[in-house]
C-alpha cells in the first residue's frame, strides 16, 4: 500500500446457507455503517456477495470481522489498492438470490458447477482450437472488454441466460466451453446451467476476470480491452502487457474508445461508450434529443 493508495476495495461472494440470513443483512448493516465502510452487499440464504471500499485499517477490519463468522471462514478477498472510495454509500440487501437467475431448477453452486480453471490453466485452453469461449456477463460489459475470440451474449440481464442458451448455444453441448464473468460468481450459477441443460463439458475461471489480470505469471494476455466494474470507477485494466487493444466504440462517432458515462439527462441516464472528442461536443448527452429535453426543461 502507498501513500497515494490509502484506500482498498474488496471483492467477494461465498456460496454458503445462511441461518436467518434477513436478520444477518440487518446486523451487517448496522456493522458496515459503525465501521464506515461503503458499498454495496448482498445476502441471501444461499450466502453473500459483496463489493466494499474502506481505508487500509478498515478492511482489514471488515476481513477479520466477516472470516471470524464460521459460515464464512474461508471465505475468498481480491483486493484493489485505490485512491479513494469507489462507492458513495453503504447498502446491505437481503435478496431471494445472490445472482438474479429465476431458474425452474434448483441450483447449488458447491454440489452443481463447471469446472475450475486457475488463470494459467484458463489462458492454456484459450489457445486451444477445439473450445467455445462464452462470456458469462452481460452485452454492455462485452463492448467494453472481452477475452479474445469469446461469444458475445446478446442480453442485457443475467436471468436471460437459460433462454439464450437454448436458443444460441445448442450445437456445442459435446464442445469444451470456457465461461468466465468478473469475479467468479456468475459463473458458478451459469455452469450449473449449462450442465442442467445438457452441456457436457463445462468449465469456468476460478476468481474470475479480476483474478485473472492480478495473476502474475498470465498478466491479463488475451484479455482486450477493459473489465467493467459495479463502482465509481467503471472500468479496470486487466491486460498489463503491451499487447493493450481498445475494443470499445464511441455511441456517437464509432472510434475506438474505452470510458463509460452516464448520460447528462437524469431521465436517462443511458450508459455509453464515449471518446474524448464526442464527450465534449456531445456535452455528455447521449443523443441531440436528451439535449434539447434538459435545455427545454431549464428553459
Amino acid at each position: 500500500m502507498s501513500d497515494a493508495n490509502p484506500y482498498r476495495i474488496l471483492l467477494y461472494y461465498k456460496f454458503v446457507a445462511v441461518p436467518d440470513a434477513e436478520q444477518f443483512a440487518a446486523e451487517h448493516l448496522a456493522y458496515c455503517k459503525q465501521l464506515n465502510v461503503k458499498g454495496r452487499i448482498l445476502i441471501a440464504d444461499e450466502g453473500i456477495n459483496g463489493t466494499l471500499s474502506g481505508t487500509v485499517e478498515q478492511t482489514e477490519q471488515y476481513m477479520a470481522h466477516l472470516r471470524a463468522n464460521p459460515l464464512f471462514a474461508d471465505i475468498v478477498f481480491k483486493i484493489d489498492e485505490a485512491d479513494q472510495h469507489a462507492f458513495k454509500k453503504i447498502f446491505v440487501r437481503y435478496k431471494k438470490e445472490l445472482v438474479t437467475l429465476r431458474y425452474d431448477k434448483p441450483l447449488d453452486p458447491n454440489t452443481l458447477s463447471g469446472t475450475r480453471l486457475s488463470p494459467k490453466e484458463f489462458h492454456e485452453y484459450l489457445q486451444r482450437e477445439d473450445v467455445i469461449v462464452l462470456d458469462g456477463r452481460s452485452d454492455y460489459e462485452y463492448d467494453l472488454g472481452h477475452f479474445r475470440n469469446a461469444i458475445r451474449p446478446d442480453l442485457e440481464t443475467f436471468k436471460e441466460f437459460p433462454e439464450w442458451l437454448r436458443e444460441n448455444m445448442a450445437e456445442f453441448k459435446d464442445k469444451p466451453i470456457l465461461t468466465y464473468c468478473t469475479g467468479g460468481i456468475r459463473c458458478e450459477k451459469l455452469t450449473g446451467v449449462m450442465m442442467s441443460e445438457g452441456f457436457s463439458d463445462v468449465y469456468q475461471l476460478e476468481g474470475g476476470i479480476v483474478t485473472y489480470g492480478k495473476d502474475e505469471e498470465v498478466q491479463g494476455k488475451l484479455f482486450d480491452g477493459k473489465c467493467y466494474v459495479f463502482d465509481e470507477r467503471t472500468s479496470v485494466v486487466i491486460n498489463q502487457t503491451d499487447e493493450v487493444v481498445v475494443v470499445g466504440k464511441c455511441h456517437h462517432c464509432q472510434q475506438p474508445a474505452d470510458t463509460y458515462i452516464n448520460c447528462a439527462d437524469d431521465s436517462c441516464h443511458l450508459q455509453h461508450i464515449v471518446c474524448e472528442e464526442c464527450q465534449e461536443t456531445k456535452h455528455g448527452f447521449c443523443s441531440t434529443a436528451c439535449e434539447e429535453h434538459v435545455v427545454s426543461v431549464n428553459a
